[in-house]
């Protein structure tokens, strides 16, 4: 099971870093404590720092430097317009794509049966 929840977790990670970031900025450690906390999206900062670079430049998010309190400066990592364009995209087909397996799963048709 673990290469199944893998995959899943490959292919989402990007818009739960988006819809992360779409209430305001963060820094990349706090994103990882933040994505490890939910239960299934285990992840690493050598996950995480790849993504994020590709992120930015996709132009999906923007960065500003920042002193900090504690150590070297941070990177604060900020959703762009076209980010949560994408992320919005993303939200709606994850609806519809999650109906239909949950569909399948439930009762073997693509559409979870109303409620």
């Amino acid at each position: 099971m673990a290469p199944v929840i893998s995959q899943l977790r490959r292919g989402v990670l990007e818009y739960c870093v988006l819809a992360l970031l779409r209430d305001g900025e963060r820094y990349a450690f706090e994103l990882v404590r933040t994505l490890s906390e939910a239960e299934g999206m285990v992840t690493s900062e050598g996950t995480l720092y790849p993504l994020l670079g590709r992120l930015r430049r996709e132009g999906l998010v923007e960065t500003t430097w920042r002193e900090s309190p504690s150590g070297p400066p941070r990177r604060y990592y900020t959703l762009t317009g076209e980010g949560a364009s994408v992320l919005e995209a993303f939200t709606v087909e994850w609806g519809r794509f999650r109906r239909s397996v949950d569909g399948f799963l439930a009762t073997g048709t693509p559409h979870a049966p109303a409620r």
